[in-house]
């Protein structure tokens, strides 16, 4: 057998290792893990899915220079900025320009506030489920103490409420605070994309203006 071999033996025995810990840990901290389970898997799931959608925009990948120059160049354009500016750039009035943007912004920027609320809700409820599963824990330690006769049977079903308890709230913990970062993150992700539309908005109505400017004057 040789070195690489060994060591893939090693690492997978390490694997196997820490899965079964983290199972048994798991599966003493009773019923309210499943619900935390599926909190997280919520909360990372769209929060995955919004940064996906922002890595396509490609809003902070084009340089500003460039996107001016395709408002008055259409054959340029490439590329999620050239499918905005093909959207925003077809009105014939400033009003019209406007009404363009409202519509982009309905369609671009909801989606993100809406899972973006959904995802800070289930950052919430991540403590709020461990301190359920504290409070299911505590119960059963008293339910132990209350019904048992102080033998080593009463003395595990005592260290088991506890440890249900403690365990519950941690997990929550762990799962909220990342959560809690990884929204914040996308947060400013978004208001830079809205600075970003705002700015375009800006640009592209200026644009607009001078060419309707020289069309009277023509």
């Amino acid at each position: 057998m040789n070195l690489d071999a060994i060591q893939f033996n090693d690492v997978l025995t390490r694997f196997q290792t820490l899965f079964f810990e983290a199972y048994a840990i798991w599966k003493s901290g009773g019923w309210a893990m499943i619900a935390i389970a599926i909190n997280a898997l919520v909360m990372f799931a769209l929060g995955m899915h919004v940064w996906l959608r922002f890595r396509r925009k490609g809003f902070l990948r084009v340089p500003e220079r460039k996107w001016r120059r395709w408002i008055d160049h259409p054959n340029e354009r490439k590329g999620p900025i050239g499918e905005l500016l093909d959207f925003v750039t077809g009105g014939k009035t400033l009003e019209d320009t406007a009404v363009f943007f409202d519509e982009l912004r309905t369609a671009e920027v909801a989606p993100f506030e809406r899972d973006l609320r959904v995802m800070k809700i289930c950052v919430s409820v991540a403590p709020l489920l461990g301190l359920l599963g504290t409070v299911t824990g505590m119960l059963a330690t008293f339910a132990a103490l209350a019904t048992g006769s102080g033998g080593d049977k009463t003395m595990a079903q005592v260290a088991s409420g506890i440890s249900e308890a403690l365990i519950t709230t941690e997990t929550g913990l762990v799962i909220a605070l990342p959560g809690l970062f990884f929204h914040y993150q996308l947060v400013r992700k978004q208001e830079r994309f809205k600075a970003f539309l705002a700015h375009l908005q800006t640009v592209c109505t200026q644009s607009l203006y001078h060419k309707l400017k020289q069309q009277k004057a023509a």
